[in-house]
């Protein structure tokens, strides 16, 4: 679990740097994580330059569907973000006036409580919680954090009855519409424990969309180096055989009780992201990697599925 943990340092970093940068705007990142300030090697910095772009369309790409959601729902939807490390949608929704009726974030409390630490520390993140609360006194613990938009839970996801009855003590809604967001989190879960993630959500909530973003296309050699160097950080992809493919990403989720499911890789979504912003963030660095970013956007890819009682 340290490993995996330390994954979500990883992202923080490279989101920082993605932002510092210019790549896309998010004012709440430095809250989180401190700018790197040690000069990296060479080779580090090319590795970098390589994910970041990569960064640039999984944000984008989860972006527009969360978007989507709300707008055909009005807002009028929740949304659970699964293993949400230091992600700050919750803050940049209510900056355009986008907040689900309620917004819910779990992680290990351990995660947890260094998120909730810079929370109450800095005011540029507690003032739109308070903000946008209502009603009885804001909760507020070591592990979990409640306020009438904005819940922080710590919980782990492997056991989903325990992550029912938090999520419930912080007013979940299952009549609700519902969105779960899951970015690199199902593949350090054996196939077992995600499937009995996916069954929960898809069985608790009659309308619900699920987003996953993870690796795929893993048994090629590029896939192979991936999870060795992973390994080599004491990393475990423990569901890694479910992200063999396009259709394993697709039948994971219909064999878990969502009833309509896609799954496209990361290249093809850069391909559908507005050229103009292509150009301007190509512009911002030299590339000379194509081969090994396209290469990179090949073994990841975001799956959507839906579960629609009411005909959204």
């Amino acid at each position: 679990d340290e490993a995996v943990r330390g994954t979500c340092e990883d992202a923080s970093v490279c989101k920082r740097f993605a932002v510092s940068v210019g790549y896309w705007k998010d004012p709440y990142i430095q809250y989180f994580v401190r700018q790197a300030k040690e000069r990296k090697a060479p080779e580090i910095n090319r590795g970098k330059f390589v994910r970041v772009p990569g960064y640039y369309a999984r944000v984008h790409g989860v972006s527009y569907l969360i978007k989507a959601f709300l707008k055909k729902t009005e807002c009028n939807c929740q949304i659970v973000n699964l293993g949400a490390g230091m992600d700050t949608l919750f803050w940049r929704l209510k900056d355009e006036n986008l907040l689900p009726r309620k917004y819910f974030e779990v992680d290990f409390p351990m995660i947890v409580a260094r998120k909730i630490h810079n929370i109450k520390s800095k005011p540029p993140l507690s003032k739109p919680i308070m903000e946008s609360h209502s009603g009885d006194s804001l909760l507020i613990d070591s592990h979990s954090l409640d306020s009438s938009r904005y819940s922080i839970v710590g919980a782990d996801l492997r056991f989903s009855s325990d992550l029912e009855e938090k999520l419930k003590k912080h007013n979940l809604d299952i009549h609700l519409p519902t969105l779960l967001v899951a970015e690199c989190v199902l593949v350090y879960m054996t196939p077992q424990q995600s499937a009995t993630l996916l069954k929960w959500a898809a069985s608790t909530f009659p309308v619900a969309m699920v987003i996953n973003y993870e690796q795929v296309n893993m048994r090629d050699r590029f896939g192979q180096i991936m999870i060795e160097n992973l390994q080599r950080r004491q990393c475990n992809l423990a569901g890694v055989e479910l992200c063999s493919s396009l259709d394993s990403q697709r039948e994971r989720l219909l064999l878990n009780g969502w009833e309509n499911a896609r799954a496209i890789d990361m290249m093809k979504v850069y391909s559908f992201l507005p050229q103009a912003d292509v150009k301007r963030i190509e512009a911002l660095e030299f590339l000379d990697e194509k081969e090994l970013f396209e290469q990179l956007m090949q073994h990841y890819c975001i799956c959507w599925a839906s579960k629609d009682s009411s005909n959204l």
